[in-house]
């Protein structure tokens, strides 16, 4: 069985994962793609979106590794899209155009059922209203033996971490502060959760550190 891991999660020094106030004009909140600019750059995140050139560096690698063996994805609804409430209509389908980055199952966790959303590439968008068990279940279902991404935003994250089910928590420290927005570590005792600090390595743009679960 594959690991469940969140990987190149991008959070600043003082802990913040999104900035506030999340909008179509800003995904990660008003000043938050600072968290991302070690990403950005890289030849991974260029040729995703079918643009030429990026570093090969040490980013690139970890941004790469990050996308390998994954058979499932599970997300929150705000990673899926800044819209609140109930679905106004079926028109959004994501940030990423016709062909998202994933081509594997998504689930994504939302209080307001919607009908899956077969895109193009092997991405379908799967509309879970249980909570992150069901996710779970429904992602080692499909997953073939791979890992399971839980790709955020933070609230998700925290989730999987509250409930020990994060196998590894990949983090890429942006050498930024936001002050405030949805910090990722308020009131979580990893320690006392079992996670524990089992590698890490910098570049110019971030430092990565990974976290995993002791057995």
């Amino acid at each position: 069985m594959g690991k469940v891991r969140t990987s190149a999660f991008s959070v600043s020094i003082d802990g913040f994962g999104a900035a506030p106030r999340q909008s179509l004009e800003n995904p990660f909140g008003e000043g938050g793609m600072v968290l991302p600019a070690w990403f950005l750059g890289t030849r991974t995140f260029r040729h995703t979106f079918g643009q030429d050139g990026g570093s090969t560096a040490l980013d690139d690698e970890i941004a790469r590794k990050s996308m390998e063996n994954i058979g499932a994805w599970i997300l929150g609804r705000n990673m899926f899209g800044p819209i609140r409430g109930p679905w106004p209509d079926d028109a959004w389908k994501g940030w990423w155009g016709d062909n998202p980055p994933y081509h594997t199952p998504v689930f994504v966790l939302t209080h307001h059922a919607r009908p899956d959303i077969e895109m193009e590439g092997g991405t379908t968008f799967h509309f879970v209203t249980s909570g992150i068990a069901e996710a779970l279940e429904r992602a080692r279902d499909v997953a073939q033996g791979k890992d399971i991404r839980v790709g955020g935003g933070v609230s998700l994250v925290r989730q999987f971490l509250q409930k020990r089910l994060l196998d590894e928590l990949q983090l890429a420290l942006s050498p930024v502060l936001l002050g405030s927005g949805e910090n990722l570590f308020a009131g979580l005792d990893l320690p006392a959760l079992g996670y524990g600090v089992v590698a890490h390595v910098a570049s110019p743009n971030a430092t990565h550190v990974t976290l995993a679960r002791k057995s």
